[in-house]
């Protein structure tokens, strides 16, 4: 197993005591920076790495322990706290909330909304599923499959069907039925990106003319593990539809911790929820400071 973030700058950088007094040479720095750069930290690697050189060259830092402390400021400096860092914001309670789920294929979007349909009814909600992605072969059974686990009703449509009427006939079902909450899963890929954005800001529409102040969270699905795509996958999605919130997947390891940081730094989004599991309860709501904790774990 590839050892922690933490361990490897300490090990790179901390062996030598001399390092605490003189700072760290020209190799040593660079060979920080490789390790930052490889967690996925982006730009922020090389500020991180010139600023702690500097911080150990003035003497600031006397001990790893220190250096440890430095880092996990420095990190969550990348993290800033915000308004929206509430769990979810779920309309005024006329209605059932709706959240709408973006993101491309493959980066846990159905996954995530079992887990977070799961967390909701742990807290008393009821919850129903809508799977407006009506061009991926399977995607319907698959959330349906989700939905006889977890016991709940889950609303399709035909085949190649039009996604914002599933969206529609989900919102009225949970009307009738007075559900808490309704997730809507949506397509990751159709024939070409401008179709995909217009459907999208399609069901987006459809949704506030059936439920006031709809859909009350978009949450764009980011797969953490594969560095610039999904930046350049954040920037597509931001740029078409208000994003209310980031779900990072697939963090059961801190090799790729940094995308955290960096997602969260040049998108500009809070980050509502991480991924850190295969299991249905695998799904935390993001805590800056556990993060940084868990990141730099010795």
């Amino acid at each position: 197993m590839k050892a922690g973030l933490w361990r490897r700058i300490k090990a790179v950088a901390l062996t030598d005591v001399t390092v605490l007094v003189r700072g760290l040479d020209h190799d040593t720095l660079e060979q920080v920076e490789r390790i930052l750069v490889e967690a996925d930290f982006g730009i922020a690697a090389l500020q991180t790495a010139a600023e702690l050189e500097q911080q150990l060259r003035r003497g600031v830092l006397k001990t790893p322990d220190a250096v440890r402390s430095w880092l996990k400021k420095q990190i969550a400096g990348f993290l800033p706290d915000s308004d929206d860092m509430v769990e979810l914001h779920l309309g005024d309670g006329a209605g059932p909330g709706v959240v709408l789920v973006l993101g491309v294929n493959g980066v846990g979007k159905t996954t995530f909304i079992a887990k977070l349909a799961h967390r909701l009814m742990g807290h008393g909600k009821t919850v129903l599923l809508a799977a407006a992605d009506t061009y991926r072969a399977g995607a319907s059974e698959q959330i349906r499959e989700w939905g006889k686990r977890l016991g709940v009703r889950c609303i399709t449509g035909t085949s190649g069907g039009d996604p914002a009427a599933v969206a529609f006939d989900a919102i009225e079902a949970a009307k009738a039925r007075g559900i808490d909450v309704v997730l809507v899963d949506t397509a990751g890929r159709l024939h070409t990106h401008g179709d995909l954005m217009d459907e999208l800001k399609k069901i987006a529409r459809v949704m506030a003319r059936r439920r006031e102040g709809a859909p009350h969270e978009s949450l764009l699905v980011l797969d953490g593990t594969v560095g610039q795509n999904a930046l350049q996958q954040g920037r597509a999605f931001t740029d078409a539809v208000p994003v209310s919130g980031l779900v990072i997947t697939k963090l059961d390891g801190t090799a790729k911790g940094g995308s955290v940081v960096r997602l969260r730094h040049e998108l500009g989004i809070p980050i509502k929820f991480v991924g850190v599991g295969e299991r249905l309860e695998d799904l935390e709501v993001f805590d800056p400071e556990q993060f940084t904790e868990r990141l730099l774990a010795d």
